[in-house]
């Protein structure tokens, strides 16, 4: 029987760390009921703290956990992968971290991973990279669009609401057509995708939501996709 490749797509984490139950549905989704972690925190350049502070923010949801270090001495990728059940890709420089994974050939790597049952999530760079395209901040003082790996279709804006400047730079992306009709992820909110479709929106926050946009004769339009406020429940 075929694996139902996974993606859950958030759009970016809370101030007050009250993300563990969107991190806890995502564990949910694995193939076993005591999961094993990856975190990938190459945006960030594997900075330890980033990594130290990521695996707090999950403790106490029964999972083991492990970080792929590809700025030190990194291991054999397709041997470590293997071991995983659940990928979680950080934040952070969305073209810095695309280029390190491209000169590992950890795209290809991903996608049988994801092809096996392994569940792919992130937030920011760990969500747009999924997509076609994406809209990121690695440039300084700018947004732009950016290609990702293309593993679902459409293009991709994290921190709708956290961030003020996403929503026009969006819309105007999206108007001008410099980037492809896609979805928006409010701070707080993941969309989780079933073999390239979406199937269901969670937060955990209320107020929190995803969006469908496209650009339209009469402008760009916005739909509120419908939302699940989770709360955290243990393993």
């Amino acid at each position: 029987m075929k694996a139902e490749r996974q993606i859950i797509a958030m759009g970016g984490l809370t101030a007050d760390g009250g993300d563990a139950a969107l991190f806890g549905y995502v564990l949910q989704q694995a193939r076993r009921a005591h999961p094993r972690i990856a975190y990938l925190a190459t945006a960030k350049g594997d900075r330890e703290p980033f990594v130290s502070k990521f695996f707090e923010r999950i403790e106490g949801l029964g999972c083991e956990t492990a970080h792929l270090d590809l700025f030190g001495r990194t291991p054999d990728l397709d041997a470590w992968l293997e071991q995983r059940d659940v990928i979680v890709v950080a934040g952070g420089n969305t073209k810095s971290m695309l280029a390190v994974w491209q000169a590992w050939e950890l795209p290809g790597r991903l996608r049988r991973a994801w092809e096996a049952g392994v569940v792919l999530a992130g937030w920011s760079a760990g969500a747009i990279c999924w997509f076609d395209e994406g809209v990121t901040d690695s440039w300084a003082g700018r947004l732009e669009a950016l290609p990702g790996l293309g593993f679902l279709s459409g293009s991709c804006c994290p921190h709708y609401d956290g961030e003020p400047e996403r929503r026009p730079a969006y819309q105007r992306m999206l108007a001008s057509g410099n980037i492809a009709p896609g979805i928006a992820i409010d701070d707080g909110a993941a969309v989780h995708y079933v073999d390239g479709a979406p199937i269901r929106v969670v937060t955990s926050r209320e107020g929190a939501d995803a969006y469908a946009l496209s650009p339209g004769p009469g402008g760009v339009s916005e739909d509120a996709l419908p939302a699940e406020h989770l709360k955290l429940a243990p393993r």
